[in-house]
C-alpha cells in the first residue's frame, strides 16, 4: 500500500499536468483570435492616374474647378488628373457612363453639378443614371448665378432687360448651360417672378453661353458668377443682377434679384462623384485629400480671387444635399408640368 505522501504526490502531478494543458489550449486559441482580429492591410490607392470624366466643354464652371482643386490634388495623392471631356445633354452623357458602365475601382470619377445632375433624369426617363448609383465624394464650391451682356452693348441695367422683354416678348435671347441646369431654371423662375417672357437658348456649358453673349449672339447669358468674374473684372462683359441672397463683394455695384423684387436665389454646386460600390476606404481616401486642400490658406486665396465661393460636403453630407435637392427639383418640375396641361 502506497504511503500517504507518494499518493499526495501523484495527485499533485495530475493537477500540474491538467494544468499546463489548460494553458497551452488557452494560449493557442488565443493567438487564434489574435489572428482573426488582425487588422487588414490599409489599401494602397492611388497608384496609377485618376481619370475625371467631365460632362461639359473645356472653359466651363467645371473646367475652372478641375484647373483650380487637381494640380493640388496631385501634389498630396502623388498620381495625376486626367481630365476627359464629354459634353452633351447637360453632363447626362458622362454621368450616364460614369453610373452604368464605370469600374468602380476609384480610378474614373466625375465632377457632379447640381441641379443638372439630378434635373437630368427627372426630365427625361431616357437617362438611366440616379445619384443613387453614385458613391458622392465631396462638394467643393456652390457658386451663385449672375445675368451678364456684353460691357459695349445697349443693355446697361436690369431695367433695360427687362424693358426690352416686354417690348418684345419672346424675343429677347438668353442662354443657358443647357436644359436642367440651375440657369435653365433660374430663368423660368425670372420670367415667372418678372412678368416676362424670354427666349431661352441652351448651350453645352456655362463657357460656350457667355461666350455667345460677349460676341452679340444672344442678347444675355445666365450664367454663374466664378466663370464669369474674369470677364467681368476686364470690362468685357456687364453684370445686370446676381443671384445670391446679398450682394458679393467682387461685385459691390451689382444688385441682387431680391433687392429687384425678383425672389429668386439660384447657382449651381460642383463636387466630385464615383460609381456605386467603390470601396469607402478609396472614397475617404478621396475626400480627406479634397478636405486638406479647400482648407489651405493657399487655395482659400486662389479661390477667393476667382470669385469661387468654397462650399464643403463630405461624403454622406454631400449625399444628403443631393438627395435633399433631388426633392426640390422634382416639386419644380412637377409645377412645370403642370402649367402645361
Amino acid at each position: 500500500m502506497p504511503k500517504p505522501t507518494s499518493r499526495l504526490l501523484a495527485v499533485s502531478l495530475v493537477f500540474v499536468l491538467v494544468v499546463l494543458v489548460i494553458t497551452g489550449c488557452a494560449q493557442k486559441a488565443g493567438e487564434s483570435t489574435k489572428q482573426e482580429t488582425k487588422k487588414p492591410e490599409p489599401i494602397k490607392f492611388p497608384t496609377k492616374p485618376i481619370t475625371v470624366i467631365q460632362g461639359f466643354k473645356p472653359g466651363g464652371g467645371s473646367d475652372q474647378l478641375a484647373q483650380l482643386i487637381q494640380p493640388r490634388l496631385e501634389k498630396i495623392l502623388g498620381q495625376s488628373f486626367v481630365n476627359v471631356y464629354k459634353p452633351g445633354a447637360t453632363g447626362a452623357i458622362a454621368w450616364n457612363e460614369l453610373a452604368t458602365s464605370t469600374k468602380n475601382d476609384g480610378y474614373t470619377i466625375s465632377i457632379t453639378n447640381t441641379p443638372m445632375l439630378q434635373a437630368n433624369y427627372l426630365l427625361n426617363p431616357e437617362h438611366k443614371y440616379t445619384v443613387d448609383m453614385l458613391e458622392p465624394i465631396a462638394n467643393i464650391v456652390t457658386d451663385p448665378g449672375v445675368l451678364v451682356v456684353k460691357a459695349d452693348g445697349p443693355l446697361k441695367t436690369w431695367k433695360d432687360f427687362v424693358d426690352k422683354a416686354r417690348e418684345n416678348s419672346g424675343k429677347v435671347s438668353v442662354g443657358n448651360s443647357g436644359v436642367g441646369g440651375d440657369d435653365y431654371f433660374n430663368v423660368i423662375l425670372i420670367e415667372k417672378l418678372a412678368g416676362i417672357k424670354l427666349n431661352s437658348v441652351p448651350f453645352e456649358g456655362d463657357g460656350p453661353s457667355w461666350q455667345a453673349a460677349l460676341g452679340g449672339q444672344i442678347d444675355a447669358s445666365s450664367n454663374n458668377l466664378a466663370i464669369t468674374y474674369p470677364m467681368l473684372k476686364a470690362g468685357k462683359l456687364r453684370a445686370l443682377a446676381v443671384y445670391s441672397d446679398k450682394r458679393v463683394p467682387m461685385l459691390p455695384d451689382v444688385p441682387t434679384l431680391k433687392e429687384l423684387g425678383i425672389d429668386v436665389v439660384g447657382g449651381s454646386s460642383r463636387g466630385y462623384s464615383a460609381p456605386k460600390g467603390t470601396p469607402k476606404e478609396i472614397i475617404d481616401i478621396l475626400a480627406n485629400a479634397m478636405e486638406k486642400v479647400v482648407n489651405d490658406p493657399e487655395f482659400k486665396k486662389s479661390a477667393e480671387e476667382l470669385s469661387v465661393v468654397i462650399d464643403f460636403k463630405k461624403t454622406d453630407g454631400y449625399k444628403s444635399y443631393l438627395k435633399t435637392d433631388e426633392t426640390r427639383m422634382k416639386q419644380i418640375i412637377e409645377e412645370q408640368k403642370g402649367k402645361k396641361q
